[in-house]
């Protein structure tokens, strides 16, 4: 027995919508018997016929449990508990927002400090060993 707060009708409705099927679309595929005019009358209903709710679901290819079990109001809190500003934090889930332009002038930076202590090494290498040679021809 359908839960109480679940409104079939409405629910096809919804499923109807998200798929991008319009009502002429849906009574199409149903057959003969089926008009814009009922589709609008059945998505009013609480409570559909089971063995309609069976030819609406395989005409709208979802399993008959999807309109008989969503809840809208269900679904919102869901979605608005967990998905929230601040749920990414609650959840532990980091969010990074590089900019690549910053990246690469970070990374220029870090390599031309890498080359300038590089060039400053072999200028303090460069002393040391004309100092040595200096030394040597002073003992020669």
């Amino acid at each position: 027995m359908p839960n109480n707060h679940i409104h079939e009708g409405r629910n096809i409705k919804r499923f109807r919508e998200m798929l991008g099927i319009k009502q002429d679309a849906l009574a199409a595929d149903l057959g003969d018997d089926w008009n814009q005019q009922k589709i609008s009358l059945l998505e009013q209903k609480e409570t559909v016929d089971p063995a309609i709710l069976q030819i609406v679901s395989t005409a709208l290819k979802i399993p008959v449990e999807a309109i008989q079990n969503f809840d809208e109001e269900a679904a919102v809190n869901l979605i608005s508990c967990n998905f929230s500003d601040n749920a990414m934090f609650n959840n532990r889930i980091e969010v990074f927002n590089n900019n690549p332009i910053e990246e690469l002038k970070k990374l220029h930076e870090e390599k031309m400090a890498l080359y300038e202590r590089m060039l400053k090494e072999k200028d303090e290498m460069m002393a040391r060993l004309e100092k040595l040679i200096g030394e040597v021809k002073n003992n020669i």
